[in-house]
């Protein structure tokens, strides 16, 4: 699985409305409420294969209340196991 981050702009009052919409779609692995220029911080995991920039495109910028999205793409995890 590739992992990403992408944070997330929402409109006025509906960050919570956001995170619960992407709690229940059950395509985020992590969301968190930010400070800051954007309001949440999802992380995401998909399959080599997937197109990240369709996924977001369909899956988050769709989503009611999402104003702007900012994609973090990683290349190394460190530490753990």
């Amino acid at each position: 699985m590739v992992p990403f981050f992408v944070q997330i702009k929402c409109q006025l009052g509906k960050s919570y409305e956001v995170a619960n919409r992407l709690a229940d779609a059950e395509i985020a692995s992590e969301i968190y409420s930010t400070a800051g220029d954007f309001d949440l911080l999802v992380k995401f995991y998909v399959e080599p294969s997937t197109d990240i920039g369709h996924f977001i495109a369909e899956k988050v910028q769709t989503v009611p209340g999402v104003q702007d999205t900012r994609t973090i793409i990683t290349f190394k995890a460190f530490g753990g196991s």
